[in-house]
């Protein structure tokens, strides 16, 4: 396993070994003890989930405040652009975003950890995306950032994306109440 940091604190790209032969390939996609000596992923995780969507759907940028999640991101089945905002107010990289392919080809994961919001965006036909989460989805808790926020500059690789009406009608980041927000 190769953990490659990120100019976001604690995010993470996490490149699996696969191991690949004429049949398929095999490869761990959680070992606890594995992941905390290698990646320093100690918190556990005790919900799953698994979404599902066509080319051109966004899903994002969501978060969830004061119960906030940290996320394990995989893509099982196709390939998205997997996006991370530090959305901390007094942290030093506040509004700083990275952007990551994950796909069923390259193996790769993402750990966005509390404090942060998430997104992606399906560049495949379809595509299945399975995540780990720190803590439970509490809907009263959850929050939304405007996907094409332009304080962000997020550089999405698609111009119009099928959104919810929720991700749709998303406040910019800089109308967010500080209370509603994480803390560094």
């Amino acid at each position: 396993m190769n953990v490659v940091t990120t100019k976001l604190p604690g995010v993470l790209i996490i490149e699996t070994r696969v191991f690949r032969d004429d049949r398929g390939y095999f490869l761990e996609t959680w070992n606890q003890a594995v992941y905390a000596e290698a990646a320093g992923l100690t918190a556990p995780f005790v919900q799953d989930n698994l979404s599902h969507s066509l080319r051109g759907v966004l899903r994002g940028l969501h978060y969830q405040h004061p119960s906030a999640q940290g996320k394990l991101i995989s893509v099982l089945d196709g390939a998205v652009y997997d996006v991370a905002v530090d959305i901390r107010p007094d942290s030093p990289t506040f509004r700083q975003w990275i952007g990551v392919v994950l796909s069923a080809e390259n193996q790769r994961q993402c750990y966005v950890p509390a404090g942060y919001a998430h997104g992606f965006v399906v560049t495949s036909e379809t595509a299945k995306l399975s995540y780990k989460c720190t803590d439970f989805y509490r809907p009263k808790e959850e929050g939304s950032i405007l996907w094409n926020d332009p304080d962000l500059g997020i550089d999405w690789p698609v111009a119009t994306p099928i959104l919810s009406p929720k991700d749709h009608a998303a406040p910019r980041l800089r109308d967010i109440p500080a209370e509603r927000l994480p803390r560094y």
